[in-house]
């Protein structure tokens, strides 16, 4: 076993296809959070991350995204209302979500609410995101609803994009939530 204990609550996923001595081995970066550890009222902020020309490029590109706001440099500095190219609000959306996004094996994706391009992102701007747990609420015999929202800012402070994540993450004790969930 090793001496060093993990601190935020890893695990192994133990896959039967590698080596035991690997397989038992907690996952960097894979968190086994369950609907009980999840405090309301929590805030983590992102490392920041700087939008550079070829990360737009290829999000276009993978997305075929040609907008000329986003792909045009002619179009965006001579007809364009912001004299510049923009970063694809959905390239913001999902980089932004992306720094605050954890690998929690108990964790599911149930959908956004309110998504809110705010202000306009442009390539070399550095983006950094603010997750706050909102609500929790028992919801299925094994699941619980977490909604989330994420707010997205660039350079110093300036909110460009606001969303509420929903997810259903599994109860620790499902017996503590029987005769409290709406499903």
């Amino acid at each position: 076993m090793d001496e060093f204990t993990p601190t935020v609550g890893v695990s192994s996923t133990r896959p039967a296809d590698m080596p035991e001595d690997h397989s038992a081995l907690p996952v960097w970066n894979a968190e086994n959070w369950f609907y009980e550890d999840w405090p309301v009222g929590q805030r983590i902020r992102s490392l920041r991350r700087t939008i550079g020309e070829s990360d737009s490029h290829l999000f276009n590109t993978l997305v075929v995204d040609i907008h000329p706001y986003v792909q045009d440099q002619m179009f965006a500095e001579r007809e364009g209302i912001f004299g510049r190219r923009l970063v694809a609000g959905a390239f913001v959306f999902s980089a932004g979500l992306g720094l605050v996004a954890t690998n929690c094996v108990n964790a599911f994706s149930y959908g956004y609410d309110k998504l809110r391009f705010i202000k306009p992102v442009f390539i070399g701007d550095t983006i950094y995101t603010i997750r706050t747990n909102m609500e929790k609420t028992p919801r299925y015999k094994d699941l619980g609803l977490i909604r989330a929202s994420y707010q997205v800012f660039k350079t110093e402070g300036e909110l460009v994009l606001y969303c509420e994540h929903l997810q259903t993450v599994k109860y620790k004790n499902p017996a503590d939530f029987a005769g409290n969930t709406e499903k």
